[in-house]
């Protein structure tokens, strides 16, 4: 047996269950992304020419080709090697049930006598006469690398195989690997990393200096930046090539540092870097696979979506004024697994930089999650909460707020509400509310309550009915849009504190759907069949089993505004939950069929909650904006929208009697909801 962390929705927490001890394996197989890998024509070409061109210079120097392919996965590149001519491949996979893919892979396609997969981390293969692999490679390909680069403990991994596993003076594929970086001056992106001042009634609420001089945290925010928009960055530099890694000689993971100077372009406050990479197949460079953005590219329109290596947003430290012309000096520093940036003295060698890996001391960056912070920031949703505070709030309002490191409270107060409680179960959020509270001399102005909603009482709450219960919703340990219901039932847990003539914001949640068409996001769920001639249906088949163990009947939580989709249908409110009731005993139930309006491709389903405030505001957490003729979608960029997706892509004609059936039950004693879904044809 293993146990696993799961969220549930009836008391806000992360449960630890007993699942069987494949759980674990299924769970990982099922929402890996090799199926993107494999569907990445740009990555697989590339690599199959960087392979191709090896095997050649090494028979050209009249050697036998002894290849080892680390990070094999499939073994799809063990086969490209042994196609291509090489004698013999060891294709080493640490994950035990992709290695017997492998194994199962390489069989069908006829390999099995020229390629040997190893089920061990690299760093434990043996070389000799009795060892896992019997000599030293004279070629290492490998595909041991994250959005970041390093972050898969490339270096470590590169380090060994040139002290234990290869020839001095191998060939490589890919041969190099090149970092670059652009330093920009951008709000939008800025508000996911430091809280701005908000408005309130003439209020200006201002952020605690605290959290003004926190470098944040060190982990690397991985987007797709191809949709940010150039419009909502200003490049202060130049696109800078940072620093290359050759991987044909020994590599090294010890800590590092590069700088490169440039005169800022324009002026403007140095706040973010873009960063991404590129890999050389070959060592003149003639194959190269490139992660730039799409608005970097010479040709944009072709561009290879890939959701496996994306692009990288680093926030500076601190932001800088930085002067047009000024001679200014961007730092990038590096471990064993994660890079970070910074300005330096523009005076100061490279060779001379002490960097330290930033962390957080403010604690805010480690309660709220950068999107979180981009929540917080946003003046329309203040606004909406603001404005529904306005209508309800009156002088002798008793107001409780119930959401994960909310400022629900604090407008509450500013509004004019008698008193103002909070609950905040985390000791850590407890602390970050407290510094905005005391920056804005506001000490008193809430109390903060450390219990959870079932032990309060009227005691903690000084005598006093609650006439006001409010939440974003928002909870930190929610992973798909309705499990922020535990609102509802901390509504129930407290009922007998509420005053009979008690409001409740919001009043009601309702649960939304739309059929829709991915531009690209539906590769990471497809069969693969065939990739560069090779048969990986093995792949298909065990990923579709893992997918039946349990996660193909549910949806997953993705970001859509990374990921373009096209609506197929209208969208329709399938299930509305009362919060002025209390959590009913008996499940609710749903069905019925929304009709197609436009032709295309229906991948899935997409599940987001909207939120009534007031009787005329609402809050959605999935659409912003009314979908176009087009079918053209924009979806809220601070929360994530469940997506179901279908075993296979289903065609639609545009039949006006082709429709999308649904059905849904919420299971009130787990508070979650099971669902079903179908297309209907004629």
């Amino acid at each position: 047996k293993t146990f696993c962390g799961r969220a549930n929705p009836t008391t806000g927490a992360l449960d630890w269950v007993e699942e069987s001890e494949d759980y674990d394996y299924h769970q990982e197989i099922a929402r890996s992304c090799y199926a993107d890998m494999l569907h990445d024509k740009d990555r697989n070409e590339k690599y199959y020419q960087g392979i191709r061109a090896a095997v050649s210079r090494v028979k050209a120097r009249g050697e036998r080709v002894v290849v080892l392919d680390i990070g094999a996965g499939t073994g799809l590149l063990s086969m490209m090697a042994v196609t291509a001519g090489a004698d013999f491949c060891y294709a080493i996979e640490v994950f035990k049930p992709m290695a017997q893919a492998a194994v199962c892979i390489v069989e069908r396609n006829g390999f099995s006598d020229r390629i040997k997969v190893i089920n061990k981390h690299s760093t434990e293969v043996t070389v000799g006469p009795d060892g896992d692999m019997q000599e030293r490679a004279n070629i290492l390909v490998t595909e041991l690398f994250d959005t970041e680069l390093i972050g898969e403990g490339a270096l470590p991994s590169y380090e060994h195989a040139h002290m234990h596993l290869v020839q001095v003076g191998c060939e490589a594929v890919p041969h190099r690997a090149t970092i670059y970086a652009q330093l920009v001056e951008s709000d939008m992106l800025w508000k996911w990393s430091q809280i701005q001042p908000i408005e309130v009634d003439g209020h200006r609420l201002q952020p605690p200096p605290s959290v003004i001089k926190c470098a944040g945290v060190p982990s690397v925010c991985d987007i797709q930046l191809s949709q940010v928009s150039p419009r909502s960055f200003t490049p202060l530099g130049p696109i800078c090539t940072m620093f290359s890694l050759d991987f044909s000689k020994p590599v090294s993971s010890a800590a590092g540092s590069y700088t490169a100077q440039f005169k800022a372009q324009s002026s403007g406050r140095a706040q973010v870097v873009l960063s991404w990479w590129d890999i050389d197949m070959d060592p003149d460079g003639n194959i190269v696979c490139t992660m730039a953005p799409s608005w970097a590219c010479s040709k944009p329109q072709s561009f290879p979506w890939r959701d496996h290596w994306m692009q990288s947003v680093y926030f500076l430290p601190a932001e800088k004024n930085v002067a047009e012309e000024e001679e200014t000096s961007l730092t990038v520093s590096h471990d064993d697994y994660s890079l970070w940036y910074s300005l330096t003295d523009s005076q100061q060698s490279d060779t001379k930089v002490t960097s330290f890996r930033p962390c957080c001391t403010c604690q805010a960056h480690l309660v709220w999650t950068r999107p979180r912070f981009g929540e917080l920031n946003d003046e329309q949703r203040t606004e909406s909460y603001v404005s529904a505070l306005r209508n309800i709030l009156k002088p002798d309002s008793v107001c409780l707020s119930v959401s994960d490191g909310s400022l629900l409270p604090i407008f509450a107060h500013l509004l004019g509400a008698r008193k103002v409680f909070s609950l905040e179960s985390s000791g850590m959020a407890r602390r970050v509310i407290d510094q905005v509270l005391q920056t804005n001399s506001l000490k008193h102005a809430v109390q903060i309550l450390g219990i959870r909603p079932e032990q309060l009482s009227l005691n903690d709450l000084e005598g006093n009915q609650i006439s006001v219960l409010m939440s974003e919703p928002y909870f930190s340990t929610s992973l798909l849009p309705w499990h922020s219901l535990f609102f509802w039932y901390c509504r129930t847990a407290v009922a007998q504190l509420l005053h009979p003539n008690a409001t409740i914001l919001p009043s009601a949640g309702t649960l939304y759907i739309v059929a829709v068409e991915f531009q690209d996001l539906w590769r990471i769920r497809a069969p693969c069949g065939t990739c560069e001639g090779f048969d990986v249906s093995p792949m298909d088949e065990m990923i579709r089993r893992s997918l039946d163990f349990r996660e193909s009947w549910e949806a997953e939580p993705h970001p859509l505004w990374e990921y373009p989709c096209r609506a197929l249908a209208k969208p329709r409110p399938v299930m509305t939950f009362d919060f002025t009731q209390c959590v009913p005993e008996q499940p609710i139930n749903k069905q019925g069929t929304v009709p197609f309006t436009r032709r295309g491709c229906c991948h899935g389903v997409v599940l987001w909650m909207e939120y009534q405030l007031t009787d005329d505001i609402t809050v959605s957490m999935g659409l912003t904006k009314p979908v176009n003729e087009e079918g053209a979608c924009e979806w809220n960029p601070h929360r994530k929208q469940g997506v179901f997706f279908f075993r296979s892509a289903l065609e639609i004609s545009g039949d006006e009697r082709e429709g999308l059936s649904y059905s849904l039950t919420f299971e009130p004693h787990i508070g979650d909801i099971k669902m079903d879904f179908s297309v209907t044809n004629p």
